[in-house]
């Protein structure tokens, strides 16, 4: 049985990366985590290792080739397949296609190469999907907030086409091409997985007619194109999404067309600007900074131009960049209503403001940070997420799985857990950890009690009730008060890590960071490895008074190896 080697998600705008050289070719043997090949993007340059131990038997992409996130590059198995088999040689003429838009890919692979050029979807033309894309590493799903454009509408390339609300963040998905909205498949108030089809774009025309035009070269054709425009309602529509398509799709033009002209005269487009395809990343920095793509001599495999060469022409003093007057205009700044006035402190900042002050001077406050691998944990968490919320109800994030692991850590270390009453030091019978909750009326802290004694399931569904009410202001009093360490999680608004304030009468908070993807290195048979890891800092302050560097860092210790183990299996509780 085979095993496929998939490029990986390399950072959270980048969509695509190129081969630049195969560090193994069909026939060699591996090991797990051995460099394969090497991969070039618009953010890094990196290896990709073998996910097994075997025989290349397949390799499916030729370098200098781009690829998107997700293809499969290779197939690695017992070295069974002939040579014959998995030789990478493919006819010329598909080789435009690994190029194009992962939409269009089904329709080709069902159409021979010599008709690969009347392959065009059918049901609503040239229309390629708005996908939901990865938000952040532990943010699985969104919800549809409004709809910034309405079926029939022209969008540009990068324009927003709607905004979207996560537990994480809330942002707008702009068009991946220009063109004319034909389908919402989302509706507002809907919540949908990372990955689904929220959209088309397209000509906004449909397919074309099943008669087929006469066979002739797409040059020959492309003079036709402004007759068709001119006669045609519809045309001028179906040339903005192609406007915007990528240069390896220009080859297919030069075959015979079985298309309508009108439909397909504009794949000439990207010709006639002289750019090579680059990513919407860099075409938007490109819009941003007035710099005209067409003058850039592209630094990246095959010609391609990176963000660094659009930031290069930007800086040159008289860099044949775009008239200003033709740059696109910037996108409105949101101005809060705040602005330029006074207004009182509520009840609530005074209160936080006097607390922070008072904690600040009686105490001797410092941070102490370890960085925790967790990614065990989060193949554990993605394997057992779905059913977790089916059978509870409950979403399933990391914040469960570190405050079971902190309220273990305090049963064994309670100095962490505890309290300064004059000239002695109380040790807590229970962990009731108090749960920093942003409000629009200021920071709350619900707590959580005897965390020490439940299960994952039932911390998070503790959790979301109490962050639930808390922001609804349906808390009881009691609710707010006996809390003997805070968890506060900053990484639900993309921060690293933090060095959180301690509040009397407690003597630690705990501030987990964001999960990240990066590359690390790993042991793998003895020998060192780089593989792409998830990474999360734990930031604990605490009272020196009471609490040593040393007592801090055995409690941080004590949290790391359970997390990096991820061995939860038998307190899901589901």
């Amino acid at each position: 049985m085979s095993t496929s080697v998939v490029l990986p998600a390399l950072g959270e705008s980048v969509t695509e990366g190129t081969v630049t050289r195969w560090l193994k070719k069909v026939g060699d043997s591996v090991q797990a985590d051995e460099g394969l090949l090497e991969i070039s993007t618009d953010k890094v340059d990196t290896e990709i290792p073998s996910p097994v131990s075997g025989v290349i038997e397949e390799i499916l992409v030729d370098e200098d080739e781009t690829v998107e996130i997700g293809a499969v590059l290779a197939k690695i198995g017992d070295g069974s397949s002939t040579p014959a088999e998995s030789a990478p040689e493919e006819p010329a003429a598909e080789e435009p296609a690994a190029e194009e838009p992962a939409a269009e890919e089904p329709a080709k692979e069902e159409a021979p190469a010599q008709s690969a050029p009347a392959s065009a979807p059918a049901s609503s033309g040239d229309a390629k999907d708005v996908v939901l894309p990865e938000l952040g590493e532990s943010v699985t799903e969104g919800t549809v907030t409004r709809w910034l454009k309405q079926v029939g509408d022209d969008v540009a390339v990068d324009e927003p086409l709607l905004e979207i609300s996560t537990d994480k963040v809330d942002t707008e998905i702009p068009s991946p091409i220009a063109g004319t909205l034909t389908e919402i498949l989302v509706q507002e108030d809907e919540t949908v997985e990372v990955g689904a089809v929220l959209a088309r774009v397209g000509s906004g025309a449909a397919a074309a007619p099943a008669e087929p035009a006469p066979a002739a070269p797409a040059e020959e054709k492309a003079p036709e194109a402004p007759q068709a425009q001119e006669s045609t309602q519809d045309a001028p529509a179906a040339e903005a999404p192609k406007a915007d398509a990528p240069a390896a799709e220009a080859p297919k033009a030069e075959a015979p067309k079985a298309e309508a002209p009108q439909a397909e005269a504009p794949q000439a487009a990207p010709a006639e600007d002289g750019v090579t395809y680059v990513t919407p990343l860099v075409r938007k920095l490109a819009q941003q900074h007035g710099v005209d793509l067409s003058t850039i001599t592209g630094s990246g495999v095959g010609g391609r131009i990176r963000k660094e060469d659009v930031l290069k022409a930007a800086e040159a003093p008289k860099a044949d960049a775009a008239p200003a007057a033709a740059a696109p205009a910037p996108a409105a700044v949101e101005v809060s209503p705040l602005r330029g006035t006074t207004q009182p402190m509520s009840r609530l900042r005074k209160v936080l403001a006097s607390r922070a002050v008072e904690s600040m001077q009686q105490t001797a406050q410092l941070t102490t940070v370890v960085e925790v691998d967790v990614t065990k944990l989060a193949n554990y968490r993605d394997s057992v997420k779905a059913s977790f919320l089916e059978k509870t109800g409950d979403k399933l994030s990391f914040l469960p799985f570190f405050a079971l692991t902190a309220a273990e850590a305090l049963k064994s270390y309670p100095v962490i857990n505890s309290t300064v009453d004059g000239d002695q030091i109380v040790y807590p019978a229970s962990e009731n950890l108090s749960i920093a909750v942003d409000t629009e009326r200021g920071l709350l802290t619900p707590v959580l009690r005897d965390a020490g004694d439940k299960n994952i399931a039932q911390i998070a569904h503790e959790i979301a009730d109490l962050a639930g009410r808390t922001r609804n202001n349906k808390l009881k009093p009691d609710e707010l008060a006996g809390g003997t360490f805070t968890l506060t999680n900053t990484g639900s608004r993309g921060a690293l890590f933090d060095t959180p304030v301690v509040f009397l009468p407690q003597s630690a908070i705990l501030g987990t960071g964001v999960v990240v993807k990066r590359p690390g290195v790993v042991t793998v048979d003895g020998k060192d490895a780089i593989s792409v890891r998830s990474y999360v800092y734990l930031a604990l302050s605490y009272d020196h008074r009471v609490v040593d560097g040393a007592d801090a860092a055995r409690f941080l210790s004590a949290m790391k190896a359970r997390l990096e183990a991820a061995q939860f299996e038998g307190q899901l509780g589901v």
